[in-house]
């Protein structure tokens, strides 16, 4: 499934261009700190073993990877794939006694991993930025082993009418507070659009299914603002 925003040339990568040193600061803005609480139980759903393998896609300044690691007592091997480089600079300098992760510049529709080399594929807010949804999910199944298991949390459809009229009068001031924090609005008008733009959750389920995925199943968090889906590789 091509997405057709993301397909405009050069949009994402200059989106991301903008805002990457202060990605971290941004998000906190915007989700009142929350989205650290989302990630934390998409960690928690997880439940990780020691000893495995992790790659986390889209994988920002690398917040997944660090509680991927913190869980696991440093007992694990973590690839932190993110498309921007400059994202991935400000990663290693956050995360730089973090000697279990290896950081790689990649997209998540093309993974320099081999096939059935990872036990968890995690990606947070990254999907919905991928030009196509179709060829993301396949190599996310192409480089988990047998028996892995997917993740993803991702913005999505609010089940509760009140709470969606709220939400939507807050997406409006959104590219605002961009403008303050990080002195850019563009990007954050795109954040909003591509919200809107993005599948539901049960069109993910579906679209998780044909691309072989197990035992799929989601879980909404925050009425619906975000969810985590998960799948496996049988």
């Amino acid at each position: 499934m091509q997405q057709y925003l993301q397909n405009k040339k050069g949009l994402v990568e200059n989106v991301f261009n903008k805002v990457f040193d202060k990605y971290d600061l941004m998000n906190d803005f915007m989700s009142f700190g929350i989205h650290r609480i989302w990630k934390k139980n998409l960690m928690r759903w997880l439940n990780p073993s020691l000893d495995r393998t992790l790659i986390d896609v889209a994988c920002g300044t690398g917040d997944l990877g660090k509680l991927f690691s913190d869980l696991t007592n440093k007992n694990s091997k973590i690839y932190c794939v993110d498309p921007n480089k400059g994202m991935i600079e400000e990663g290693k300098k956050k995360l730089n006694n973090y000697k279990n992760i290896k950081w790689i510049v990649g997209s998540a529709e093309n993974l320099p991993l081999n096939e059935n080399s990872c036990d968890y594929y995690t990606i947070s807010f990254g999907l919905r930025n991928t030009k196509s949804l179709n060829h993301s999910l396949s190599e996310a199944y192409r480089v988990l082993k047998p028996g892995g298991r997917y993740l993803c949390l991702e913005f999505s459809k609010i089940q509760n009418s009140n709470l969606e009229l709220i939400y939507k009068k807050y997406s409006k001031i959104v590219p605002y507070i961009g403008k303050v924090v990080v002195g850019e609005k563009e990007p954050y008008e795109y954040l909003i659009k591509s919200i809107e733009e993005f599948v539901n959750q049960d069109e993910l389920i579906d679209l998780m299914k044909q691309n072989k995925f197990e035992k799929c199943s989601y879980r909404n968090l925050s009425g619906g603002i975000v969810a985590i889906h998960s799948g496996w590789k049988i």
